[in-house]
C-alpha cells in the first residue's frame, strides 16, 4: 500500500539524519526545549496563555483551510498576517514588558521549591476559614473589604500597585487592614496560598452593563478582575454588610458562611483534600478500634 511505503520512507530519512546528529546538535536540542518549556510555563501563569490558546485554535483552522485549498481565505490570510502580529505584539505589551523585567532579575530562572515550602504555603481549609470568619464578621460590621485569592495566572501586574504585607492569612489580619480609618483599608487585598501578600491594590473595573446599577466601585472592581484573571474575589458591602463572591466574570450575592465556603472550597479545588483527611480519619479510628479489640 502507497501509505506504507510512504511510512518506511520516512523511518528511513530518520534513521539517516540520526546517524548525522553530533553532540552539538544534542545541545542546540536541550537549549531549545529549555526555552520552549520556560517561555509555556511563563505564560501559563499570565493572561498570555488564554491568547495561546486563541492562537492554536486559528492556527489549526487555517491548516484545515490550505487542507481544503479554500483560495479565498488563504489569499486573505497572507494579505492580514503581517497586521495581525503587530496587533498581537500590541495586546501582549504588558506581558512581553514583564517578561523582559524578569529576564533582567538574578532569579529569572524557573525555581523548583521544596515540596515543604509549598506545602507551608498551600491554601488550605484553614485558609477558608480564616478568610469565611473575617468576612462574616466584617458583613456583621458593615465594614467594607475586597478580597482576591490568586489561582494558576499570576496577580504580579495588581501587587505593584499596593504595599506589600506578606502576612498569614488570619482573620484578625484581615479584619486589620480594613478597619475604618486605617493606612491599608483602602483597595483590594491579594491572597497567595495561604499568606497575606500585598494590600491596598487598585483593580480594574468591569464594563459590564448587565451588573446592577446599586452595585458600588468594590463590585465592579471585584468583577473586573474576575473577568481578566482566574482569580476568586470576595467582596464584603459596606452599605448592607453582605457577602459576594465573583469568579469568572460572573458575580454572586447575598452568600451565607456556609455558602461562601463551599463555593470557595469547590473552586479552589479543596474537596479532594477534605476527602483525604476525611479518609484519614476514619483509617485511624478503624485502627484505634481494631487495637481496643485486640488489647480485650
Amino acid at each position: 500500500m502507497q501509505w506504507v511505503e510512504t511510512a518506511s520512507e520516512y523511518l528511513k530519512n530518520i534513521k539517516t539524519y540520526a546517524n548525522t546528529i553530533d553532540l552539538y546538535d544534542v545541545a542546540e536540542m536541550m537549549i531549545i526545549a529549555f526555552l520552549l518549556y520556560s517561555i509555556l510555563a511563563w505564560m501559563k501563569t499570565t493572561r498570555s496563555w488564554r491568547v495561546l490558546r486563541g492562537l492554536v485554535v486559528i492556527v489549526l483552522f487555517l491548516l484545515a483551510v490550505d487542507l481544503m485549498q479554500m483560495t479565498t481565505i488563504i489569499w486573505m490570510t497572507r494579505n492580514v498576517l503581517g497586521f495581525a502580529v503587530t496587533a498581537i505584539i500590541v495586546a501582549m505589551q504588558p506581558e512581553l514588558r514583564q517578561a523582559l523585567e524578569q529576564l533582567g532579575e538574578k532569579n529569572f530562572l524557573p525555581s523548583f521549591s521544596n515540596s515543604s515550602r509549598k506545602l507551608e504555603e498551600s491554601f488550605s481549609e484553614k485558609t477558608v476559614g480564616e478568610i469565611v470568619k473575617a468576612c462574616v464578621e466584617m458583613g456583621k460590621g458593615k465594614t467594607g473589604a475586597l478580597i482576591v485569592v490568586e489561582r494558576k495566572e499570576s496577580l504580579k501586574d495588581y501587587e505593584r500597585t499596593g504595599i506589600e504585607v506578606d502576612g498569614l492569612v488570619t482573620s484578625q489580619l484581615l479584619i486589620n487592614i480594613f478597619e475604618h480609618n486605617t493606612p491599608l483599608h483602602d483597595g483590594a487585598v491579594i491572597v497567595r496560598g495561604n499568606r497575606v501578600t500585598y494590600a491596598t491594590c487598585y483593580l480594574p473595573l468591569s464594563d459590564n452593563l448587565d451588573l446592577s446599577k446599586e452595585l458600588g466601585t468594590r463590585h465592579r472592581a471585584g468583577v473586573g478582575v474576575s473577568e481578566t484573571t482566574d482569580s476568586l474575589t470576595l467582596i464584603v458591602s459596606e452599605e448592607t454588610g453582605g457577602i459576594s463572591l465573583a469568579y469568572e466574570g460572573e458575580l454572586r450575592r447575598h452568600l451565607t458562611a456556609e455558602e461562601l465556603r463551599e463555593k470557595m472550597r469547590q473552586i479552589m479545588d479543596l474537596n479532594g483534600e477534605e476527602d483525604a483527611k476525611g479518609a484519614h480519619k476514619r483509617r485511624g479510628k478503624n485502627r484505634a478500634k481494631s487495637e481496643k479489640k485486640d488489647t480485650e
